[in-house]
């Protein structure tokens, strides 16, 4: 009995020994189970920032984007209109007064100052954009009349139903 009861003493002594150290194992498998679970969490919230700064320089990309966009567009309708009025200029100047017809109408007309169809084209091009409900332009002594009939007759301007002295530009855009 007493072998018996030294020999159960000695496992009771191994399996508490035992259990001591399957105690301290399982804290320390609890220790690193939490840490494992703080650097998850720190991982989901590194990877949460980094999807929203990852959105916003996109949207900045893509304003940047557009805004060359806008700038190059801008560059080209400025070339278009440089190109415009030297072709205009070229091609359609003003009247070059001669002394023959300074002769005969100076004492019928007043000098008025004619204004180019690169002008009168601007003039139309503006009031058709700002005032698309009105667009209407009235024809002054200053409009050159083989402009004017230049214009309708291609059909870029058309007359007013009502006032033959009032036209306005064709809106091909529509």
């Amino acid at each position: 009995l007493q072998k018996v009861k030294n020999d159960l003493e000695m496992v009771l002594s191994t399996v508490q020994s035992k259990n001591k150290q399957l105690e301290e194992d399982l804290k320390r498998e609890q220790q690193w189970n939490e840490e494992q679970k703080q650097m998850l969490e720190t991982l989901k919230k590194t990877e949460e920032e980094t999807n929203t700064e990852v959105e916003h320089p996109s949207k900045k990309r893509e304003f940047n984007e557009l805004k060359n966009k806008v700038l190059k567009l801008k560059t080209f309708k400025k070339e278009l209109l440089s190109a415009l009025g030297e072709f205009l200029d070229e091609h359609f100047p003003l009247p070059e007064e001669s002394e023959n017809t300074k002769k005969k109408e100076s004492f019928a007309k007043p000098d008025v100052e004619l204004i180019t169809l690169q002008e009168i084209l601007e003039m139309l091009i503006n009031k058709l954009i700002t005032t698309p409900h009105e667009p209407y332009v009235t024809i002054s002594e200053s409009f050159w009349p083989p402009y004017i009939e230049l214009l309708l007759r291609c059909g870029m301007a058309l007359r007013h139903p009502e006032d033959p002295n009032r036209m306005r530009l064709q809106a091909f855009h529509k």
